[in-house]
């Protein structure tokens, strides 16, 4: 007889969860068929997620940027000399990090599309950590080159990653925010290694190790066991989340699939790998031109991350106050980004948040290319505070920005690494345009930044006329016609190019 109830109570458990899904629907859309955003079912279901999404995604990224940026900390604490580099050889060696880093983004997303996205970044940390802490034993140039060139290809994969998952569990005006606050960690690493660096370095002779070697080595064994941890903390999607019910599922699946912008479209979630899709991503041209808005961030930031520390220690300061002096800076980039943010999200729009942070670092490189150097260090280090302020909210808008105009799913995942990966190309120039023989005017590296980022900011004015033209184009079509030309399964396939889909701008 116990065998005879359990169809029945499964039947009876699956009828209960449709209703809930369908009261919790209900919520969780509109008058128009749109995500709702601000009510009560839906921050509490949704805040639910960010406990469990976001917090391991902030950490890794956060240990990402301590690993790459690490060997500017690195350099202050003596490693050029211990090595007997040259200052052209640290620049290679920061400067090959970027070439495979680039080169393999896209490949790693396709990767994490055919598997468990925790089981692949746990891979790639785990992976990443190991490489970091051999890098902590290197003995002379050529061996710094090689766990560079490494290291680039096992952290390739995480931004991407991280930025296409986010977008797998939040609708379109819910997901800067997020991206955000684990992008942010980005800000908090330089703070947070200029802090860990001085302390790491009052290690030296332990072991028989000079201090710089071990803020590779402990850095390094921290990055192992976060990614050992990875699988068992990182949830890989709304589908297979142990901590959501089958309702809840269902509605964040309904929700995304009905973030089109326009209350007939649809976009598709769960379609299978076809070469299309590849194609699309491929051929995009507004992928390719967004990079151009990105290297707006790319080529100043790397070259600012590591050189910041030297910058500072020419202003007089030792080496220890030089890594501490980092952190306000920092700090400073890590509030900037999440209050343009949340703004952006709130506002429901992206290009204003990515041209008015990038006007405050044009000011910021105008006045440091002002400055009479090497007098006023005071002044020299109150407009440091310019750059991380105005570089950093751009990139996480641009990356928003950019995956919320892309569909469905394939072409967004490839979209996303394709962009950022193009975009991380520019590290390869900012890590050589701030020239030690420059020093203090660093005259190419304030100069070139300032570039970049008055392009940047020309390049987002051209991409927003882009979508807006698009959009009104579509606006002069009636449901009827496009229903009239295309089937329900045609329109999902087209993505982001379906008539009954809205861009953001």
């Amino acid at each position: 007889m116990a065998g005879e109830k359990e169809p029945l109570e499964h039947m009876e458990e699956a009828a209960k969860d449709a209703d809930t899904a369908a009261a919790l629907v209900g919520h969780a859309l509109d008058e128009t068929n749109q995500p709702r955003y601000d009510d009560k079912e839906t921050i509490k279901l949704m805040r639910r997620v960010d406990w469990r999404v976001l917090p391991m995604l902030t950490f890794l990224y956060l240990i990402s940027f301590l690993d790459r940026g690490n060997i500017g900390n690195a350099k202050v604490a003596g490693m050029n000399d211990d090595l007997g580099l040259t200052g052209a050889q640290f620049n290679m060696a920061v400067t090959v990090f970027f070439i495979p880093y680039a080169i393999f983004e896209v490949p790693s997303n396709i990767v994490l599309k055919l598997m468990r996205p925790s089981w692949w970044i746990s891979i790639i940390v785990t992976a990443w950590g190991t490489v970091m802490l051999c890098q902590g034993f290197v003995q002379n140039y050529h061996g710094l080159i090689a766990t560079r060139i490494i290291l680039g290809v096992t952290e390739a994969g995480f931004f991407p990653a991280a930025a296409y998952l986010v977008t797998t569990w939040y609708c379109r005006f819910e997901v800067q925010r997020r991206m955000a606050l684990f992008y942010s960690a980005a800000s908090l690493a330089g703070a947070f290694s200029g802090l860990l660096a001085f302390g790491i370095q009052h290690m030296d002779g332990v072991g028989n190790l000079a201090g710089w070697r071990w803020i590779y080595i402990l850095e390094g064994i921290l990055s192992v066991l976060a990614g050992l941890a990875t699988p068992f903390v990182l949830p890989d999607s709304p589908d297979t989340a142990g901590f959501l019910t089958a309702a809840e599922k269902a509605t964040i699946k309904f929700r995304l699939e009905q973030d089109s912008g326009t209350a007939a479209g649809k976009v598709s979630t769960t379609e299978s790998f076809q070469w299309k899709f590849l194609w699309a991503a491929l051929f995009d041209w507004k992928i390719w031109f967004a990079v151009f808005i990105f290297w707006g961030n790319t080529v100043p930031l790397y070259a600012f991350t590591y050189t910041a520390p030297s910058i500072i220690l020419e202003l007089g300061y030792t080496s220890a106050q030089a890594q501490l002096l980092t952190i306000p800076i920092y700090l400073v980039g890590m509030i900037s980004t999440l209050g343009c943010s949340w703004l952006a999200d709130r506002r429901r729009t992206r290009w204003p948040f990515i041209v008015i942070p990038y006007s405050v670092g044009v000011i910021g490189f105008l006045g440091l290319l002002a400055i009479p150097h090497p007098r006023l260090p005071g002044l020299t280090y109150g407009w440091l505070f310019f750059i991380p302020a105005g570089l950093y909210p751009p990139v996480i808008t641009m990356a928003s920005w950019l995956g919320n105009n892309l569909a469905p799913t394939w072409k967004r995942s490839i979209g996303i690494a394709l962009g950022i990966s193009l975009a991380n190309a520019g590290g390869i120039v900012g890590s050589n345009i701030f020239i030690a023989k420059q020093a203090p005017h660093y005259w190419l590296g304030y100069g070139f930044c300032f570039g970049c980022v008055c392009v940047a900011i020309l390049s987002t004015l051209v991409l927003r006329y882009a979508y807006k033209t698009a959009n009104e184009k579509r606006d002069k079509l009636s449901e009827e016609e496009v229903r009239a030309k295309y089937t329900e399964q045609e329109l999902l396939d087209l993505g982001d190019y379906s008539p009954l889909y809205r861009y953001v701008l």
